[in-house]
């Protein structure tokens, strides 16, 4: 369809007015469905075009966007349209996400509401679980689809993934199998977070920490004292813990033994040097539970101790806690202290400690640590990776940012993100969930006899079982033997599939079932890898830097040899008015988007989550400022119906008023100085958007279209208008506004373009005109403006009514600058007399004087206000002022007030002071002029 076909509100003639007022709701899905429907949004793998890419980061399909997406559709929608208008051959991927997690709890939770089923994965099976998700999924996809829309995302719609898509598992299994046989991804028995309430291993981002008040139990263990919050799992504890450095227990030696009585009776303890033990916590010596701690797992690896559960996967104690085995944890606890206290054990109990205790984020249980069987990616072994180099996966994401491959913004996060990496442990990447990717590994139920075989000398890290299979095509016979075989039963974190994302998403679906590619092959194969990747910006909220970002640079750079993008923009998380954090648990606290474009419109809405929001940085939103953008909207609006109102009283047609029309007319001294703000403006915002300084140079287009252009220049073409130059300059301001306001700028071109011209989406961005470059004109100019806004303070400042005309003298040398713009100081100045003058005045009475750089403004105040009654005013205020000033400056003298009060007390009557003697200086300067 061509452009011409679809354009928003196309003119019967070219003089059709604009309606008077702006009404997004008429305007946004029909200039969206012309976008689409124009082709704009559809990149070119052929294309000899210099490419732009962004991946989408896939929202998770579980519901609705919130503000935090939209500020990231609207970043990078900026950064599409700028790179489009620039030439570039921009692709923007869309999608969505599988999340796991997320996703899965979700369908839970809503079949147990529904349908009174306690426990749907055990009633339903697991194919008819997978298909309700499936199903919601589907649902939540078509949801996510139209808000993107409503946004204004230009993203290539016929490229959309999905991260359960085949050919992205198709990837998923490959990376994983190719890992497998480096040696880079491993089964063992390590320390997770395990969720007993979904029954499952979260990663770390999948954990929330919430801090509570809890007892804090001091016991008596043999000769040391050990503090816990947590006595349900001491019960197998046989080793007390110090650090190597502390003196007060330099007589206990690594290795010595004793005895203690503990819960089950006598137990031969073992005494352990550890520096991981804080000296300052507690009592400094610590018993281990290596099975249910972290810190206490590490401790044991380094030692070789042993290990052993004391809670079950269920959140209940095992038989080693005797007669309190089968308990939950929290009805356990209070007992277990009891049995101590009988026993003399109990030392004391502080009830006032608090600390963090570890949520999940999506199944809203208390993490239990568990030493489980699960498979890990190993972040350090080396391998021959990144360039051919020998090198693990961690120091593959050292090297890459160290190296500037790829760059973030801001740079201040390379600090945390190196800091991260320096504390970066084995990733846990199996999940005992039914929805995902499901691990690719395949077990013989033949030859298979459960026996395993470890492959290194620390016991059950590396394990290889007899009859296991790792591979990439489902496997149904057994290759060694013919026997049948099953899948293993658990999923991959979603982090996994999503690490992929941005060349995943750009592998050639069709090639899916072609098991007679490899990785390398399929790449080869695909044009849209061979074109976009490595992709251009990796645009995302700060708070996933490492849990996503960090594992996509890991992934990649490993899978393909590129690294993921040249570039990683961090936005800040969108905020109340008062600072908080915007959350569903509290929904007066949100703004959905999708109340928020109807009202306001979404051009308003990005604008709004832009302009104040510098990279890496919170910001905060609330519906007045919405509004307060709204304003401009409809102040774009009125300025081109009054350009077009111009041209029409002209008998002119806007389209056939070409860019360089201009050139061949005299011009006024407002027409130069327009025409040289333009291109700085060209110039400042290009530099800008390719500076990742979005929010500079939204507030740059703002104070020249508000100020410059309607205020000052549109009304200094009033009666007097250059219309060539008027539409010149909104065409170009458009353009400029295109990617951050695309539907208005797109609605207000199809009224402005010149013939022959299609949609704004498909322009050029504007060339800076050097030649048009006149600065003295727009030097002369503000001038001009200043000597207006000086009569326009004056006036205010003395509180004159505007049907008032004054007699303002002008003292200054630019004579003859000054009498050519004479009338225009008169109409916007509201002057009746106006005197122009080099010698300056000999008396000031009566006089409202601006000083400007040598140039003097006089507002003659007799006959505009009493002046006696003024001065009169003026005095009373005077006094009044005078008396506060010497009170607060007789408190701040007190050395007896000053000592007690509190620093904001004192820093507040400070700030007064100031503020007083402030306005006692004017009123004193209003005095003298009277």
């Amino acid at each position: 369809m061509s452009d011409a076909s679809s354009e928003p509100q196309a003119a019967a003639s070219a003089l059709t007015r604009l309606p008077k007022t702006y009404d997004p709701t008429s305007v946004e899905d029909r200039i969206y469905k012309m976008w689409e429907d124009s082709g704009a949004f559809t990149a070119d793998a052929t294309s000899t075009k210099e490419p732009f890419v962004i991946s989408m980061p896939p929202p998770n399909a579980t519901g609705q966007l919130h503000l935090g997406h939209a500020v990231m559709l609207a970043l990078e929608d900026i950064f599409i349209r700028f790179a489009r208008m620039q030439g570039k051959e921009a692709l923007w991927v869309p999608g969505t996400d599988h999340a796991a997690i997320a996703t899965e709890a979700v369908v839970i939770r809503q079949i147990q509401k529904e349908e009174k089923m306690p426990d749907p994965r055990a009633t339903l099976g697991r194919e008819e679980v997978l298909r309700r998700i499936a199903d919601f999924v589907m649902k939540s996809q078509g949801t996510i689809r139209s808000q993107v829309r409503k946004m204004g995302s230009s993203c290539d719609w016929s490229r959309e993934r999905y991260t359960m898509d085949p050919m992205l598992n198709r990837c998923v299994n490959e990376v994983f199998v190719k890992m497998y046989n480096d040696g880079l991804i491993y089964r063992g028995h390590r320390i997770v977070n395990w969720d007993p309430k979904m029954k499952t291993t979260v990663s770390d981002d999948e954990i929330e920490r919430k801090e509570e008040k809890a007892p804090f139990y001091t016991f008596q263990y043999g000769p040391f004292q050990i503090s816990t919050a947590r006595p349900e799992t001491k019960f197998g504890d046989k080793y007390v813990v110090m650090h190597p450095d502390d003196k007060r227990y330099k007589k206990y030696k690594h290795g010595d033994t004793f005895e203690a009585e503990w819960m089950n009776g006598p137990v031969t303890a073992t005494v352990i040097k550890d520096k991981a033990v804080d000296p300052e916590f507690g009592t400094g010596v610590m018993t281990i539970t290596p099975w249910h701690d972290a810190v206490d797992f590490e401790i044991a690896e380094r030692h070789e101790l042993d290990k052993q559960q004391i809670i079950d996967y269920e959140g209940k104690l095992l038989p080693i806690a005797e007669e309190f085995s089968g308990m939950p944890i929290e009805k356990a606890r209070p007992l277990i202290v009891g049995k101590l206290q009988k026993k003399g054990l109990l030392v004391k109990t502080d009830e006032n400690y608090v600390h963090a205790v570890a949520v999940s984020y999506r199944g809203g249980g208390v993490i239990e640590p568990q030493i489980k069987e699960q498979w890990f990616v190993d972040v350090h072994k080396e391998v021959v990776l990144w360039k051919k180099k020998k090198m693990s996966l961690k120091q593959i994401l050292q090297e890459v940012v160290r190296k500037k491959e790829i760059a973030i913004i801001p740079e201040r996060f390379e600090k945390t993100y190196f800091h991260w990496i320096d504390n970066l442990k084995d990733w846990c990447i199996s999940r005992q969930i039914w929805w995902g990717h499901r691990v690719p590994v395949y077990y013989c139920e033949v030859c298979t006899s459960g026996k395993t075989v470890t492959t290194e000398k620390t016991e059950g890290r590396r394990q290889k079982t007899v009859g296991m299979f790792v591979s990439v095509k489902a496997l149904d016979r057994c290759p060694a033997c013919g026997g049948s075989m099953h899948q293993d039963e658990d999923t991959l974190d979603t982090w996994f599939s999503a690490a992929l994302w941005t060349w995943s998403t750009l592998v050639d679906p069709a090639l899916a079932d072609d098991f007679s590619l490899d990785l390398p092959e399929l790449l080869k194969r695909s044009p849209d890898f061979q074109k976009f990747h490595p992709t251009s910006v990796m645009e995302t909220g700060y708070d996933i830097l490492f849990f996503w970002v960090a594992r996509m640079i890991l992934m990649t750079t490993y899978a393909t040899g590129q690294i993921p993008f040249k570039t990683i923009y961090l936005h800040g998380l969108i905020r109340t008015r008062d600072g908080k954090k915007m959350s569903k648990s509290h929904p007066e606290t949100m703004i959905d988007p999708l109340d928020i474009i109807p009202k306001y419109g979404a051009d308003a809405l990005r604008l709004s989550m832009i302009v104040g929001q510098s990279p890496g940085n919170d910001s905060k939103l609330y519906e007045e400022k919405i509004a307060g953008y709204r304003n401009f909207i409809n102040k774009l609006w009125n300025a081109s119906r009054f350009v077009l109102m111009q041209c029409e009283e002209a008998g002119i047609d806007p389209a056939e008023v070409r860019d360089t029309s201009f050139e061949t007319r005299e011009l006024s001294l407002a027409d130069r100085a327009l025409l040289y703000a333009l291109e700085e403006l060209v110039e400042d915002v290009t530099k800008g958007i390719e500076a990742y300084r979005l929010s500079e140079v939204g507030e740059r287009l703002y104070g020249f279209v508000w100020d410059f252009f309607c205020d000052w220049y549109l009304e200094l073409s009033k009666g007097n208008a250059n219309h060539a130059v008027l539409i010149h300059a909104l065409r170009r301001i458009l353009k400029l506004l295109h990617p951050y306001c695309p539907f208005i700028t797109e609605e207000l071109w199809a009224h402005m373009k010149p013939q022959k011209s299609g949609l704004l989406i498909k322009e050029s961005w504007p060339a800076e005109k050097k030649e048009r470059k006149d600065k003295k004109s727009f030097d002369d100019l503000h001038h001009v403006i200043d000597i207006i806004t000086a009569v326009r303070s004056l006036r205010a400042e003395y509180g004159i009514e505007p049907s008032k005309l004054g007699t303002v003298t002008i003292v200054s040398k630019k004579i003859e600058l000054l009498e050519s713009q004479r009338e225009n100081i008169m109409r916007l100045g509201r002057i009746d007399v106006l005197t122009i003058q080099e010698k300056s005045l000999g008396s000031t009475k009566d006089l409202a004087s601006y000083f400007l750089e040598k140039t003097e403004v006089h507002l003659h105040l007799a006959g505009l206000i009493d002046i006696e009654k003024e001065k009169t005013n003026l005095s009373k205020e005077k006094e009044t002022l005078s008396k506060l000033i010497g009170a607060i400056e007789a408190k701040l003298k007190n050395k007896e007030f000053v000592a007690r009060a509190p620093e904001e007390v004192i820093t507040g009557e400070r700030e007064k002071l100031a503020s007083y003697q402030e306005k006692l200086t004017k009123i004193e300067e209003r005095l003298k002029n009277l």
